[in-house]
């Protein structure tokens, strides 16, 4: 059977995969190899030096293309290296419009690194595609969303920023850390990149550090591999095989994140001591239909405002979680809590965190595969 044919779940097992040549091993081997033999200057077996490329990642690529719906994959040393090889596509005086409701270290890296390169970036709310239409200009080289965004669960249409930049020289790159390959497609709405950072549900279990890119096509594909190469920030064959195992078990630890972030953001709406929250499923949600449309579920991120905090007291509740860990990253099998304002968004200053929706008593919750009821009892205890 093609690969084409086969569908997702199928995918996170066998896609981009086949058994190992020495030995049959079912598993992709760890090649904890710097370098490889060759029988003459420049004949090898397809590998040369680890930097270039190694076997244990060449496996996590071929999944990562696979299950994206790509025909490249790319693995890097964490998200933001993946990051910072796509902005290094661009050269000064180049424009990028971003969203402005996204990750800290994706702000940071744009305005403390490559600004300072003569590259200009332009931070716009995405929810309606027009928004972008004002700032496009013949510098404008890339547009890059998220979606569900970083912490506030705003959708952005992929495909309708697609068609607004059709037949014009920008990529398109989209973070699908949040919904995952599981629950979106940005290759299929009309992106031209899909950025991951691995370390989360990817990887799925908390203990490792990768990033990824996943393109359609060659052309671009070969510009990325020149970057990964030339700089460097590759993840080693350890990580590869950490995010490789977790990818494998991926659709069945979505299904789960997705049945609990259900039941945690209907409960956390019915809570009388709750303002707000901030979850894609619910039908008064802004964009809510985009999101049941380019989407199969609505994942298990949500961010809430626990009703007349301050700054203290959200921290006292952030403090008081026992099953909910208060920790920095998501996307793992455990339950984790943060405070965008003071952690994961530190970097981005106030003022335009605020402008956001990023308060100071926002909380973010990334719901992990355990008993729901356990983690509805230990958040009631918490919010008091």
């Amino acid at each position: 059977m093609a690969a084409k044919d086969i569908k997702f779940n199928t995918k996170t097992i066998h896609g981009g995969q086949q058994p190992d040549e020495a030995y049959g091993a079912v598993m992709p081997p760890i090649y904890q190899t710097s370098t490889y033999a060759q029988t003459t200057p420049g004949g090898h077996k397809g590998y040369e030096y680890s930097r270039s490329a190694n076997p244990t990642r060449t496996a996590l690529e071929n999944s990562l293309a696979s299950i994206e719906g790509g025909e490249f994959g790319l693995a890097f040393g964490s998200g933001l290296a993946a990051i910072d090889a796509v902005m290094k596509l661009l050269k000064p005086g180049d424009e990028v419009i971003s969203t402005n409701d996204l990750y800290g270290g994706s702000y940071r890296i744009f305005k403390k690194i490559f600004e300072n390169f003569g590259i200009v970036f332009h931070f716009v709310g995405m929810q309606s595609a027009d928004a972008i239409q004002d700032k496009i200009n013949s510098k404008t080289k890339l547009i890059w969303v998220e979606t569900p965004t970083n912490p506030m669960m705003n959708i952005i249409d992929i495909k309708a920023v697609a068609n607004l930049i059709k037949d014009k020289d920008i990529l398109l790159a989209v973070d699908n850390t949040f919904a995952t390959p599981y629950l979106q497609l940005p290759l299929e709405l009309g992106a031209d990149i899909v950025m991951h950072s691995a370390t989360k549900y990817l990887g799925g279990h908390s203990d490792t550090v990768v990033g990824a890119l996943i393109v359609k096509e060659k052309e671009l594909a070969d510009r990325l591999y020149f970057i990964q190469n030339a700089s460097g920030a590759v993840c080693g064959p350890m990580d590869s095989f950490l995010v490789l195992r977790g990818i494998k078990t991926l659709h069945v630890r979505m299904q789960r994140h997705c049945e609990n972030g259900r039941a945690i953001a209907e409960y956390l709406k019915s809570n009388p001591k709750v303002e707000k929250v901030y979850w894609p499923g619910f039908e008064d949600h802004p964009n809510h239909k985009v999101a049941k449309e380019q989407m199969k579920d609505f994942g298990g991120m949500i961010s809430f405002v626990p009703k007349g905090s301050s700054y203290n007291d959200t921290i006292k509740i952030v403090e008081q979680l026992r099953i909910f860990t208060l920790a920095e990253s998501l996307g793992g099998v455990e339950s984790l809590a943060g405070h965008p304002a003071s952690m994961t968004h530190a970097s981005i200053p106030k003022e335009e965190r605020l402008k956001s929706g990023i308060e100071d008593s926002l909380i973010r919750l990334s719901v992990g595969i355990e008993d729901v009821n356990d983690l509805i009892a230990d958040l009631e205890q918490a919010i008091g």
